[in-house]
């Protein structure tokens, strides 16, 4: 009940984004139940059946990202005078916030429950022509849904979306190595504690934590990107076995998709560190105001925007490596290179993953509001900070378009000899 009243309390914003959960929540279950229709409707390919619940992984991981951002960014369900009279502290906010997403990723099974019931003509005989044509063959149309693996499969998505945001929103106690520095003798204490410079939210990583990533991400990228290499063979790509259906294992080495795997998650890890060496590389020298701004600010905000980031890049360079394997392997018309599955799963993760990083940038920026509210009484300019938010940007760019790049070629380069 407090979940559905702050919800209906929340601003517009807010209610976008959590919109934007239910969207990827019922596209993510659709996926699910259109792998269990096929493997209802086709008992004979269970490889096929096992590669579409394979394919259901990725975006899965897109859709709990994402509301675990949300939750985060949720000021609904954040601390404050109001909870803690009640005696909602931050456990229980944590909490709150799960319930709220996992309510929300619970309205969008149900809704790719009804979709998938409609394209499959199982809500009544005045739909059943939908069902009749190749979209309900590929759902299993005419055949049972089991109805224990149905109900299953819905509770995937809301489970793994409640269990991540209570984990990641959990209150953390601060590690014994950390402690403040002792004030000398006969000292008074401040009854409250000085407000840090920049705020960088409530479980953003400390700015020198992030950089810790950054060689665990480069050895995985580089693990990846040579298990690929090794198990591509020398044999390009069938045009129909990589991704014109999902499911479709055949002509696929599993160490190729292990290797795109692991760099793309060598890429997430690496966002946060190499967002802080961005962030340095701007600060580095005599830097004057606005670069000193831009990159202080930039290696502060490295916790909260890098895996967003770094999970942007990743999308990004799998996106160019198959556009650029199936420019090569289809033709200039691109015939039968994208299935419609496939591309449901490709516009989820892509939706989550800009949603994300959209998300984490509103985030960082109500977290610098008393530095930007600090700046504005010392008499800095507002052309400073919009500059030094389009330098942060610019510097960005200028990082990790080439990076992108070069780890795009070099996944496509083993299937061009």
């Amino acid at each position: 009940m407090l979940s559905l009243r702050l919800t209906r309390g929340a601003r517009p914003s807010v209610l976008l984004r959590r919109s934007l959960v239910t969207v990827a929540a019922a596209g993510a279950s659709f996926l699910l139940l259109s792998a269990l229709g096929f493997a209802s409707g086709h008992p004979a390919d269970s490889q096929g059946a096992v590669g579409r619940l394979l394919w259901c992984l990725v975006p899965l991981a897109a859709t709990v990202h994402l509301a675990v951002a949300v939750g985060r960014a949720d000021p609904s369900t954040g601390p404050g005078p109001g909870f803690a009279a009640v005696g909602l502290g931050p456990a229980r906010a944590a909490l709150l916030a799960a319930v709220s997403m996992a309510v929300a990723c619970a309205l969008g099974g149900v809704l790719a429950l009804l979709v998938f019931l409609y394209l499959r003509g199982d809500l009544g005989s005045w739909l059943d022509w939908a069902g009749s044509g190749a979209v309900g063959r590929q759902l299993g149309s005419g055949r049972p849904l089991p109805l224990a693996g149905t109900v299953t499969l819905l509770a995937v998505v809301p489970v793994l979306v409640g269990a991540a945001c209570a984990a990641g929103l959990w209150p953390r106690q601060p590690r014994a190595g950390h402690q403040p520095p002792r004030q000398p003798r006969g000292a008074r204490r401040p009854a409250v504690p000085a407000p840090p410079t920049v705020v960088t939210g409530p479980v953003a990583p400390l700015p020198h934590r992030t950089t810790s990533g950054l060689p665990w991400g480069i050895a995985l990228t580089a693990a990846g990107l040579a298990l690929q290499a090794y198990a591509s063979g020398d044999a390009p790509p069938h045009p129909d076995a990589l991704l014109a259906v999902p499911g479709r294992l055949g002509g696929n080495p599993p160490g190729v998709v292990g290797g795109w795997a692991l760099a793309a998650l060598g890429l997430v890890l690496a966002g946060p560190g190499l967002t802080h060496l961005c962030g340095r590389l701007l600060a580095v020298g005599r830097p004057g105001v606005l670069r000193l701004l831009a990159g202080r600010m930039l290696q502060q905000e490295a916790g909260l925007i890098g895996r967003p980031v770094g999970a942007l890049c990743a999308l990004a360079a799998a996106g160019y490596t198959v556009l650029e394997l199936y420019g090569r392997a289809s033709g200039p018309s691109g015939a039968h290179a994208f299935g419609p599955l496939t591309g449901l799963g490709a516009a989820l993760v892509t939706l989550c993953a800009a949603a994300t990083t959209l998300t984490a940038v509103v985030e960082a920026r109500s977290a610098r509001e008393r530095t930007t509210a600090a700046l504005l009484r010392l008499g800095a300019p507002t052309r400073l900070l919009r500059g030094a938010a389009a330098l942060r940007a610019t510097a960005l760019l200028a990082l990790l378009v080439p990076l992108v790049w070069v780890v795009a070629h070099l996944t496509a380069m083993p299937f061009h000899r």
